[in-house]
């Protein structure tokens, strides 16, 4: 008996000297948005392998947008968000988490589209005009107020009509209620699918020092698995490293988890992976691009610190 004890501690310490992995972590992770193409790594971190091969098992979630994920944020049902950079703002007022990886940069995820046969030809036309977002103090009625300003025109150059849901602002475009939709590029690429629509503005091609999408950790995440933070982070990183030497297989994965045609997920990826970030460090300008739109919409009465809601610890070494 003593000596198959002996045995047994043997193979035992001879498994991990051969590195045998040990009990994968399940980490719980959220998308703000189902088919928005900036988080198709969770999927293709998972499919592939790559996360497993970190010693995570990835549970994925989505919501219908920033605001419902931060909700479960709160209320301890996330571990790891992918939301937007606006979401920083969240943290100010309370969400108990910070920022870990900055996802995405320039807002080349977020279009501007226009009946194909409509009268609206350029950004000129939009004078006076009316262009649906989804929400008062949302990225997409920022972005739109920051074009009515660059035109000349002020704040209310452009009328701004919140819509809510993308499908209903696509719809109010087709019946002429309103001149234009401010919304994500799956949603205008769908609705280009169809002949009907073209694209007027890609918000990306006018701001470039920004974070359109961030990575965030639950505080109870980085106060009692830091271990398993870093693991997700290196985990992500070399996701979008296989993304950008995989394209056709990245797109297939797209499909398989979104719903979109092979044609609109190519379109998201020629849009959205340059502005993927490849080490999720944070810019001073985008941050401080970032805290200008909080008081632009009315989000935060001021500026807040921002090196206080985000972290660089958990990124893979330079």
């Amino acid at each position: 008996m003593a000596n198959r004890t002996v045995t047994l501690v043997a193979a035992v310490f001879a498994a991990a000297a051969l590195g045998a992995p040990a009990r994968a972590e399940t980490l719980r992770v959220g998308k703000a948005q189902p088919n928005q193409f900036a988080f198709v790594p969770a999927d293709v971190g998972v499919d592939t392998g790559i996360f497993k091969k970190h010693g995570l098992d990835i549970e994925i979630s989505s919501f219908s947008g920033d605001a419902k994920e931060m909700q479960a944020m709160t209320a301890g049902s996330l571990d790891i968000a992918l939301g937007g950079g606006p979401a920083l703002a969240s943290i100010v007022k309370g969400v108990p988490m910070q920022a870990v990886a900055a996802e995405a940069n320039a807002p080349n995820t977020i279009l501007l589209v226009v009946l194909k046969d409509g009268p609206i030809k350029s950004v000129d036309d939009l004078k006076g005009k009316t262009v649906s977002v989804s929400t008062v103090g949302s990225l997409t009625y920022w972005l739109t107020q920051r074009l009515s300003r660059a035109q000349g025109w002020g704040d209310d150059g452009i009328k701004i009509a919140p819509l809510g849901a993308s499908e209903a602002q696509i719809a109010a475009l087709k019946t002429h209620q309103i001149d234009g939709v401010t919304t994500d590029g799956v949603t205008v690429y769908k609705f280009m699918e169809t002949g009907a629509g073209r694209i007027l503005v890609k918000y990306g091609e006018r701001i470039k020092d920004f974070h359109v999408h961030v990575i965030y950790a639950s505080n109870d995440l980085i106060g009692k698995n830091p271990a398993a933070l870093k693991a997700f982070l290196a985990g992500w990183f070399e996701t979008i490293a296989y993304m950008r030497g995989h394209r056709q297989e990245t797109v297939d994965v797209a499909v398989k988890h979104t719903g979109v045609s092979a044609a609109v997920a190519a379109e998201s990826y020629d849009d959205t992976v340059p502005i993927l970030s490849s080490d999720g460090r944070f810019s001073a300008k985008a941050l401080d691009m970032l805290a200008t739109s909080f008081v632009d919409t009315g989000a935060l009465p001021q500026k807040p610190d921002m090196t206080k809601l985000y972290t660089e610890d958990f990124l893979p070494a330079k």
